[in-house]
């Protein structure tokens, strides 16, 4: 690999880095690096990131997010029936993480009351804002299409906010029914 920050880095500093790769923790690889150097000669973050990209790579693996594979309605319906308590609503919501916006499906449950997560659907990076790609945003597509259809199998409501576009702030279930 020809970088001279990957060049500055120790042995075990690259062995340390490479096993955060094959592992898929691309922000804590990022880390280890810039840590590794003195804080007036820390690499920038943007040059990092490019290091890290090109190692990702040269393990022969991905850099770029692929999609989740598809909801498997029967293998969500089990999920649910193994819960604790009551299933009382299905939802979707947006979150989003440095790659990216995806969207949670959840299962909300009485006596305990709480929040399951059932799935996280991705179907690729923010990179498909700038290419023009998104709208429409297909994991929200699935996550309806898959959250309704379990909802109307257990007999609950189901919710989704804010189906159209992300939105990390969009009312949840339980604060709006």
């Amino acid at each position: 690999m020809d970088s001279p920050i990957w060049a500055a880095l120790s042995a075990a500093e690259r062995s340390a880095v490479d096993e955060l790769i094959r592992r898929d923790h691309r922000l804590p690889a990022v880390v280890r690096m810039r840590e590794a150097f003195p804080a007036e000669s820390r690499p920038g973050l943007y040059d990092t990131l490019d290091v890290v990209a090109e190692r990702y790579r040269e393990l022969g693996m991905s850099f770029e997010r692929r999609p989740t594979p598809p909801l498997d309605l029967a293998a969500l319906t089990e999920r649910v029936e193994a819960l604790p308590g009551r299933t009382v609503a299905i939802e979707a919501l947006w979150d989003g993480d440095s790659d990216g916006w995806c969207v949670d499906l959840m299962a909300h449950t009485d006596a305990p009351v709480a929040e399951h997560r059932l799935a996280f659907i991705r179907h690729g990076g923010d990179l498909r804002l700038f290419n023009g790609t998104v709208p429409p945003w297909p994991e929200a597509r699935e996550a309806e299409t898959v959250g309704r259809a379990l909802a109307e199998r257990f007999g609950v409501p189901f919710h989704f906010a804010s189906p159209d576009e992300p939105e990390i702030d969009a009312p949840r279930w339980r604060t709006s029914s």
